[in-house]
């Protein structure tokens, strides 16, 4: 009996340990702009997560979904979510293009120019 389970749990456990692609980031739903629309300023609303992932594709999902709860939520001004919308374009493309660290260094420096602290 246990030379027939040895084998059955060898490839189960080989099961688990499988190779496969790497997973791009998992996009949390984003609110739309009228779940903020009876929270006070400066509240997200419940339920709010950000997105999973690794890597440069992480860190721009993350810091853009940042933004857009910071405009939807009122911390930030129109203006100054375009200006880091375009900064994240940069760090998306670049991310795209294969050159993570740039993406990184990127997403980085932006969030150290307007203050949101490295996460």
């Amino acid at each position: 009996m246990i030379r027939l389970i040895a084998p059955v749990l060898v490839f189960a456990l080989a099961a688990c340990n499988a190779a496969g692609t790497p997973s791009a980031p998992v996009a949390a739903a984003a609110p739309s702009s009228s779940a903020y629309a009876n929270l006070p300023a400066g509240v997200s609303p419940p339920g709010f997560r950000l997105p999973e992932g690794s890597g440069c594709a992480g860190a721009v999902a993350r810091y853009e979904a940042i933004m857009d709860n910071d405009l939807n939520s009122g911390h930030v001004s129109q203006s100054v979510y375009n200006k880091i919308k375009g900064e994240i374009a940069q760090a998306s493309a670049a991310c795209q293009a294969g050159r993570d660290g740039e993406a990184e260094a990127l997403v980085r420096s932006s969030r150290s120019r307007h203050g949101y602290p490295q996460g």
